[in-house]
């Protein structure tokens, strides 16, 4: 069986080089209804990234004032905040046995994750091929598959959850059966 991951960010800009305030992955099977599972949600340390030149944009800490204050608490809070170095070894870690990587849209969630491994002289731990993108998916439905289900917009781990969830839903309405 191949074991599938959906990864979601939460960020303070929407450039690869972004600070990340928060990551939220799943494990699924694309094939089945089963649900998600092997959660992995973090925060990492905000100042390290900082200080490491990682970019915030007023654009986008804007559209974060306009959002739920219960999902902005979370994101924004300083609990729980990690280590860049120990995230990405309990990412590393998480993705072993991970055949497909999945992100919504080509150019955020992973490569901002390989600019992160990067800029931390880290060897990026999946091979280009083993990426797919959830936005192109979804626009080959008839209707973006997440509408009907999602309702804890911006938490990354709800987000891969319902994203995961969505990736089921597509495959069903397009008839992909591998």
């Amino acid at each position: 069986m191949t074991t599938h991951a959906m990864i979601d960010l939460e960020t303070l800009d929407t450039k690869p080089s972004c600070q990340i305030l928060s990551l939220g992955a799943v494990k699924f099977n694309p094939i089945t209804n089963d649900e998600p599972h092997s959660e992995l949600y973090i925060k990492p340390d905000i100042d390290q990234q900082h200080d490491a030149g990682r970019t915030t944009s007023d654009s986008t800490i804007e559209w974060w004032s306009k959002q739920d204050p219960k999902v902005m608490e979370e994101a924004f809070s300083s609990d729980g905040r990690m280590n860049i170095d120990l995230m990405l070894d309990q990412l590393t870690k998480w993705l072993v046995g991970t055949d497909v990587i999945w992100g919504h849209g080509y150019g955020f969630d992973i490569t901002i994750l390989e600019d992160l491994y990067r800029n931390f002289d880290r060897p990026i731990p999946w091979q280009f091929w083993q990426i797919k993108d959830s936005r192109t998916l979804f626009s080959c439905c008839k209707e973006d598959p997440r509408k009907k289900m999602q309702s804890d917009l911006h938490n990354a781990l709800a987000d891969s959850y319902f994203q995961a969830k969505s990736v089921q839903e597509a495959y069903k309405e397009l008839g992909i059966k591998r």
